[in-house]
């Protein structure tokens, strides 16, 4: 669904690459509703933290946004967001989101937005493709929670729909599809989201993935406090998906975080930066 750039109510485009060990922009380019900050190095891993910011603040009817990502050969970043991303009423066309990531062999990103909160008769759909390269290594984490509404009801949005396509050397290897729709189906049965509103899925493709980390992961998350119910599972190439049920944003986000930080520490030998903005 390419529109050209000037149709977006929010476009940006971030082409990343390694200069003599350090990873800088060499091309960057937003209009509108989108924009991204100077980057933070955190330490001195020479990898730099951008944040994506939404001017106009949420998501309204018909908003529609593109983000193209690249990251050159052996280039790292880490990319997140300035806040959650608010989707709001859409009375006749839903709020739509586009994500292309290209990872070249041998890099590494980390893509960890914050939340996608849906307030009362929001529709969102989100569709990300991610292009990687042998020897690319992604950790992809999105997390969705229901806004308040005026009846005080959890799931008061219509649908959210959160499509994400992987390709190893053009082959697809992951195809993520989450559909809420509180609007026609029943969510809090057990078999779909049960008692909790809250979903997170953490997504990590790297070629040292192996039986013992997995195993480790599995422990820091039952480590975690909180109330939640989480799973891990394998994918066909080096890499795992862990799916992540609860009631507070809060539980979600810190088993992503615990689990990021063992991946760094294990895989690059560094603590990640804390993400967090609040």
């Amino acid at each position: 669904m390419h529109m050209s750039k000037l149709k977006w109510t929010g476009f940006l485009s971030i082409d990343i690459e390694n200069r003599a060990g350090k990873s800088v922009p060499k091309n960057i380019y937003f209009h509108d509703a989108l924009k991204v900050q100077r980057p933070i190095y955190h330490g001195n891993t020479g990898m730099p933290c951008y944040y994506i910011l939404n001017v106009g603040g949420g998501y309204l009817d018909g908003d529609t946004y593109r983000l193209e990502i690249r990251l050159r050969e052996t280039a790292k970043m880490t990319l997140t967001t300035l806040g959650a991303t608010l989707i709001y009423k859409t009375p006749h066309k839903p709020a739509y989101q586009e994500t292309e990531i290209f990872l070249e062999k041998e890099s590494y990103l980390v893509y960890m937005p914050d939340p996608v909160i849906g307030y009362q008769n929001a529709r969102y759909k989100q569709f990300d493709t991610v292009h990687m390269e042998k020897g690319a290594t992604l950790l992809y984490s999105d997390i969705i929670t229901p806004g308040w509404s005026t009846e005080g009801g959890a799931f008061s949005y219509d649908r959210l729909q959160l499509k994400t396509n992987i390709y190893m050397e053009n082959e697809l290897v992951v195809y993520d599809n989450i559909k809420l729709e509180p609007a026609v189906q029943q969510i809090n049965v057990p078999g779909f989201m049960g008692d909790y509103t809250h979903l997170g899925t953490f997504i990590v493709i790297g070629e040292k993935t192996d039986d013992d980390l997995i195993k480790r992961l599995h422990s820091v998350i039952h480590e975690q406090p909180g109330d939640f119910d989480a799973g891990i599972s394998r994918l066909t190439i080096p890499g795992f998906t862990i799916r992540i049920l609860a009631n507070m944003t809060q539980d979600v986000q810190r088993i992503i975080s615990a689990c990021h930080k063992l991946i760094s520490e294990e895989w690059f030998g560094e603590t990640p930066g804390f993400l967090r903005k609040y």
